[in-house]
């Protein structure tokens, strides 16, 4: 059969930064099979070779295998009836045909059979990449979907807390999931702001992906193309065509956290996207069309955000449909025996421990505790107890000085005097707020043994903010 394959693009680029992943190649010729081999370990991933169908299914069932590339016509047992054999027995691995020209028909039913996605010889390597690229990417968000799934049908999965703050966020998410309105999730750092937005899609009956993207996390430079992919050469280091996170969440759900650390041209972008329900990738000049519920998140004060120009007013109007407020494990205090047990269960099994208890001491102190980490503080200090209890019960010689040693209630560190007295002496309102904020900031990093990461979940603000204010205030990074 005629392949008329171009050489393989062999780069230094992993496609999307995936993963060294198993793909099996079944085809049988040994010239293509070594062709996509050497295209596919070029993009970091594993290779293994069948030349049939029936070598790839004994394969398949004796080792662990992510995506199985084959062609349709071979002996002994061909691609279609390989497809159904993996079906019959479960296997859910994502299966690529490759077929050509005359028999598209064929990879139609193929397709209906469970396959992922065709490709149509003669084709060039890119053609090739791009597909394993976009189906491993599917079958990762998959994976983690399929998992929330069982989360949630377990009554809200990884949510734990009966407290009325709580209950009102539950029936709340049970109001907005069903709509195809756009949400804002508003809440501190560590409060579980995407626990909230993968409920909303769970719930929402939306067939295609959720996809999460930290805007925070991803260099401005970068940004665009995460979103919106972009075509070979539309930049330097642009060596292939990538799918944007977009794009891959088109039926489904985008979750976009710390928005408002996403530039303002990038936000023109998104608003239009939002407006025509269609995207370009960088460097193209066709319109893509995707059907998208976007819900963001952010930990700032929005209308701060909005009124200083940080977040667009009209970009805010689009976003803010319904605003969800994730409540502070502070304004939740009933909960923080229940979450407490809750992580020491989860790390002692990790640990494979048997759950040590709470002692009392240690239960009060928890209480009385301010938590500015929220309940990711609390999963962290959970954590450190299992490793550091050596006996049935977690005493508080077990957790963090600063916890033990706050006293309850009490003000934060270097506070304002009671009763509001002024600082210094000044009524100056502006030069009274930098003065305690730069005195926070500099608690906190005392207290995070000057860990700017660390520091900046303490203060409820991104890292990126921090450096921007340790740069203002001149304070010794």
């Amino acid at each position: 059969m005629g392949w008329g394959i171009l050489q393989p693009h062999l780069c230094s680029e992993r496609a999307g930064s995936m993963s060294a992943r198993r793909i099996l190649i079944v085809d049988d010729e040994a010239k293509m099979r070594r062709l996509l081999e050497l295209s596919l370990k070029a993009m970091g991933h594993l290779v293994s070779e069948a030349g049939d169908g029936a070598t790839a299914l004994s394969m398949v069932e004796q080792q662990s295998v992510d995506l199985v590339l084959t062609d349709l016509r071979m002996p002994r047992m061909d691609g279609m009836a390989l497809l159904a054999a993996l079906r019959e027995r479960g296997m859910d691995v994502p299966v690529i045909v490759m077929t050509a020209y005359g028999t598209i028909e064929t990879a139609v039913e193929a397709m209906k059979l469970g396959a992922i996605d065709y490709i149509i010889r003669p084709f060039e390597m890119e053609t090739v990449e791009m597909a394993v690229t976009r189906a491993l990417a599917m079958q990762a968000v998959q994976r983690e979907n399929t998992f929330l799934r069982e989360e949630v049908s377990r009554g809200w999965g990884a949510f734990v807390g009966t407290s009325a703050a709580m209950q009102s966020l539950y029936g709340l998410i049970r109001q907005v999931a069903p709509t195809r309105s756009n949400a804002f999730i508003v809440g501190d750092t560590g409060t579980g702001k995407e626990l909230v937005a993968r409920a909303i899609h769970e719930a929402s009956g939306r067939s295609g992906l959720f996809v999460p993207i930290n805007c925070a996390a991803i260099p401005a430079e970068l940004l665009e193309s995460e979103l919106f992919g972009h075509v070979k050469g539309a930049f330097t280091g642009a060596l292939r065509d990538r799918i944007g996170k977009c794009e891959l969440a088109s039926g489904g759900t985008i979750f976009l956290d710390e928005i408002t650390e996403m530039p303002t041209n990038l936000q023109v972008k998104l608003l239009r996207m939002l407006q025509e329900g269609s995207i370009e990738r960088v460097g193209a000049n066709g319109a893509i069309p995707v059907d998208l519920r976007v819900v963001s998140a952010t930990n700032r004060d929005l209308q701060q955000a909005v009124e200083s120009g940080v977040l667009r007013r009209d970009l805010y109007f689009r976003l803010n449909v319904v605003r969800i407020d994730v409540p502070r494990l502070r304004d939740r205090r009933g909960d923080i025996a229940l979450l407490a047990s809750h992580f020491l269960r989860k790390h002692a099994s990790e640990l494979g421990r048997a759950m040590p208890r709470l002692g009392q001491p240690v239960l009060q102190r928890l209480e009385a505790y301010a938590w500015p980490g929220n309940v990711r503080e609390l999963e962290n200090i959970m954590e450190r107890a299992v490793v550091l209890c050596r006996g049935d019960e977690i005493t508080l010689d077990q957790l963090p000085a600063e916890l033990v040693h706050e006293l309850p209630g009490g003000p934060a560190p270097d506070a304002p005097p009671a009763g509001g007295a002024p600082v210094d002496g000044t009524l100056d309102l502006k030069l009274q707020v930098e003065g305690l904020e730069c005195r926070l900031i500099k608690a906190a990093l005392e207290r995070s043994a000057n860990n700017k990461a660390a520091a900046a979940r303490l203060l409820g603000i991104s890292e990126r903010t921090l450096w921007y204010k340790l740069k203002a205030y001149k304070v010794e990074g």
